[in-house]
């Protein structure tokens, strides 16, 4: 299936400070798409693949489950490693599952990890459904578009499928067991009101990680995708700042972006 104009992946060759970001579950680059090219236009390298399974048809989507999304931004980190000198990893939603995992694995690869928003389980009694409910239902309604800002759209799946979101269950089990071997330097955001994923699991990350250097900004005027919402320009030079002053090569140039 062709992919849907404007959840085309996104790849720019900057400097020797690359980072990856990770789009979440049923979305697709395009809801990253403003902060991959704010980070791109100060001399980043950036990388923000589209998952498998995603940004065609949630029927693409529902032969796919987390191994491969993982797969993917386990790729792309091996490609900015091979080409950077030291990467970041970052991610919104089920993309800051992602991308802590790749923290946990990777060690001193990952420079450090910003999260916005991140999921880490599923809430409520429909999860424990799922291992049953797949096998007779397809799919339920999408989450995209938790944005409280007027005319912004997410490009995200309708539809739901229930194979993906056993699969993602799983996931997120997997990651807070290896929450606690994170330990660079962590930036998370989160906004005030979500109504995709409650700020319990933001501090279900900060209680499990063993990260000494941690930083919390709580978004006031977003909903779940607030890269897209209000606050994104907030999270774009708080996440370009905290770059750089961990990148030897930004220096002043990162730590400005907070005036």
């Amino acid at each position: 299936m062709p992919v849907l104009p404007g959840a085309e992946p996104f790849r720019h060759e900057g400097g020797e400070t690359g980072v990856l970001l990770c789009h979440g579950f049923t979305g697709s680059p395009q809801s990253l798409r403003p902060w991959a090219e704010y980070l791109a236009e100060r001399g980043l390298t950036v990388s923000l693949p589209l998952l498998p399974g995603h940004g065609t048809r949630w029927e693409d989507m529902a032969l796919t489950g987390w191994q491969d999304w993982y797969a993917e931004v386990e790729r792309e980190l091996r490609a900015l490693r091979e080409r950077c000198a030291q990467v970041f990893v970052a991610g919104l939603s089920m993309g800051g599952a992602l991308a802590l995992r790749l923290a946990a694995r990777h060690g001193d690869a990952v420079s450090g990890v910003v999260v916005v928003n991140p999921a880490n389980r599923m809430h409520g009694l429909a999860p424990y459904a799922l291992p049953v409910a797949r096998h007779l239902v397809r799919s339920t309604p999408g989450i995209a578009d938790d944005i409280a800002k007027e005319g912004a759209h997410e490009l995200g799946y309708t539809r739901v499928p229930l194979h993906s979101a056993h699969s993602l269950r799983q996931f997120f089990r997997l990651v807070d067991g290896e929450l606690p071997q994170v330990t660079q330097p962590l930036l998370l955001l989160r906004s005030a009101v979500d109504h995709v994923v409650p700020s319990a699991d933001s501090a279900r990350v900060l209680s499990r990680v063993s990260s000494t250097d941690v930083s919390e900004i709580v978004l006031e005027q977003s909903y779940h995708v607030a890269t897209l919402d209000h606050d994104a320009e907030r999270i774009f030079e708080e996440s370009f700042a905290f770059i750089g002053r961990l990148a030897t090569g930004i220096g002043k140039e990162g730590t400005a972006a907070r005036g």
